[in-house]
């Protein structure tokens, strides 16, 4: 009879306790939730009913949306209450490649490197798997960074892939918002500008598994104390986005997400002062015990 050995799963899990926080790991259910939404969706758009398909598209592109606000919470409270895990981290990224690896890529194929290529369409296919295997890579790689101790600093290593899919997200956001005020026409699809998108999203590929560092503001005290000014325009900004979100984010979105891409590059030229400056300033905020 064959016995169980040592290096067997049940012998590798046995008198191991395994933590599962619920409120943190209940918001990543709903990133995996909202990218499930989002494919759906994506499916099942109807690309010959233009009434119905652009509508379709954008309540996918705001899940997609969504999906990143939940990724951006559930981090943080469990940070917030001690509740970080492994297995919150494993979780974390299994939904993180359906939310911002799968939904993005069959979103920009079905909108736009569908007709781009329309001839090859095995170019748009490979664009858009190029994609998703390197917002793989990257999650990958963050998790055997942040099992050695390495990968749990102030900073990214490479683009983080919901800031990626956020970035075309938001792009693809804002063509449809430029269609729906008649700023393109159908010459837009046979000038170059066509590739505009396909090209940000292999230049995105390649950041995601790039060693470009950015910042994870993992540091962020959300219990400091803040300036009563700063605070109230804090709280106008979000209410003014929230009533004109139908005009405002199809612009704003892609310039925040855009501004985060370009940061990687110009904070390493950003001299020590300003950045030692910036700390203290937190510092200073912090209340004191």
């Amino acid at each position: 009879m064959a016995t169980e050995s040592s290096n067997s799963p049940r012998a590798e899990g046995a008198g191991a306790e395994l933590k599962i926080f619920l409120l943190p790991n209940l918001l990543t259910a709903g990133n995996l939730f909202c990218g499930f939404l989002a494919l759906t969706l994506i499916v099942g758009a109807d690309i010959n009913n233009p009434g119905a398909f652009g509508p379709t598209i954008r309540n996918a592109i705001l899940f997609i949306i969504l999906a990143c606000v939940f990724d951006l919470l559930d981090g943080r409270v469990a940070r917030f209450g001690g509740q970080d895990s492994p297995f919150g981290r494993e979780f974390d990224s299994l939904a993180d490649i359906i939310s911002f690896g799968a939904a993005p890529a069959f979103l920009v194929h079905r909108v736009v490197l569908h007709d781009v290529f329309e001839k090859h369409p095995e170019i748009g296919w490979f664009i858009a798997s190029v994609y998703l295997i390197c917002g793989a890579f990257r999650l990958a790689r963050f998790n055997c960074l942040a099992a050695a101790g390495s990968g749990g600093g102030r900073d990214f290593l490479g683009f983080p892939i919901p800031a990626a899919a956020g970035t075309v997200a938001s792009i693809t956001l804002f063509l449809l918002w430029l269609d729906d005020r008649g700023w393109l026409d159908e010459r837009f699809a046979k000038t170059p500008w066509r590739y505009v998108l396909p090209v940000i999203m292999v230049f995105l590929s390649f950041m995601m598994v790039s060693e470009v560092k950015y910042p994870s503001f993992k540091s962020l005290d959300w219990r400091a104390k803040r300036p009563f000014p700063k605070m109230v325009a804090i709280i106008l900004a979000a209410a003014f986005l929230f009533i004109a979100q139908k005009q405002i984010l199809p612009v704003v979105l892609p310039l925040i997400f855009t501004a985060y891409l370009i940061s990687g590059f110009i904070r390493p030229r950003l001299s020590r002062k300003i950045v030692h400056e910036i700390e203290e300033e937190d510092e200073d905020e912090q209340p004191t015990a």
